[in-house]
């Protein structure tokens, strides 16, 4: 039976603005078009009949249409027009070869991918967020870029305090984003399993870890740059987009969300050749 699509388009990139015509007419030539949103917008409770989302974009677009469509329990389409196309597996090209078995009933193969849930909660122990996110969670020293001191617990055990520019803490699916830049190791996307990576700690003993995915981690903020001023001080950072501001006493809580994501997976696309040609693996130096 052919399957009613949910189409999320970003309109801030020239190239969907291109390609959505086409497809349009593809998504009405082997299924049905239920409904078609921009991809700015409040959270989807209504899937408008539909049996499948496809989002149009980058990778960005895609993270956070992943958290718009939480609720709806619904396969996702991450079609690429982007620059690095990490998460999103299918592009126009992509789309166009395997339109009539996404679309036409056949069997999806469908990846599920762990999100987190990220609580904010004051000194008084007073809820201050609630968020989930699919990559990671950032906590930056933002300005005016002094080193900030944190404290980590897991499971309420205490852990290190240090002092730096932030940390990092990854789910497998986002470990090749903002923790692989501060030194974290990259997870395959299936392990049950969170990175915590420092970033620049003032310390030559905090390595990264990982932990596994039943655990709670806390964060607590023992210094912060907490200044006046929207663009100035210690920030929460959600998969690169969402941003709270952080004050001194204040503990980020972060745990496995009961929502996951279920990603279409293009029957093309290899993790593996991807680490390579796309993040460039183990690649030698060039020679300029």
């Amino acid at each position: 039976m052919a399957r009613s699509v949910l189409l999320l388009v970003n309109p801030r990139k020239p190239e969907v603005a291109r390609a959505l015509p086409r497809v349009r007419d593809l998504i009405n030539a082997h299924g049905t078009l239920a409904a078609e949103l921009e991809a700015d917008g409040e959270d989807l409770t209504d899937a408008h009949g539909a049996d499948l989302v496809m989002v149009l974009g980058g990778d960005g677009t895609l993270l956070a249409q992943c958290r718009r469509c939480a609720g709806l329990a619904l396969p996702i389409v991450g079609v690429n027009f982007g620059k690095l196309g990490f998460l999103a597996q299918f592009d126009d090209a992509a789309l166009r070869r395997h339109a009539p078995a996404l679309l036409g009933g056949a069997a999806l193969a469908t990846e599920r991918r762990a999100m987190i849930r990220v609580t904010v909660v004051e000194p008084r122990g007073a809820e201050r967020l609630s968020a989930i996110a699919c990559n990671d969670a950032v906590i930056t020293a933002g300005p005016p870029y002094r080193m900030v001191e944190m404290a980590l617990r897991i499971d309420g055990e205490p852990g290190p305090t240090w002092r730096g520019d932030g940390v990092v803490v990854a789910t497998p699916l986002g470990s090749t984003g903002h923790n692989v830049s501060a030194g974290g190791p990259i997870l395959t996307p299936e392990l049950d399993s969170l990175s915590i990576a420092p970033i620049a700690a003032h310390s030559l003993a905090f390595r990264p870890i990982v932990v596994g995915g039943s655990r709670r981690i806390e964060i607590e903020l023992i210094e912060a740059n907490d200044l006046d001023g929207a663009d100035a001080g210690t920030t929460l950072v959600l998969d690169g987009q969402e941003h709270l501001r952080l004050h001194e006493g204040e503990r980020v809580r972060i745990a496995m969300a009961d929502e996951r994501i279920e990603l279409v997976r293009n029957p093309d696309w290899s993790y593996w050749r991807t680490l390579l040609q796309k993040l460039h693996w183990a690649a030698p130096p060039g020679d300029g």
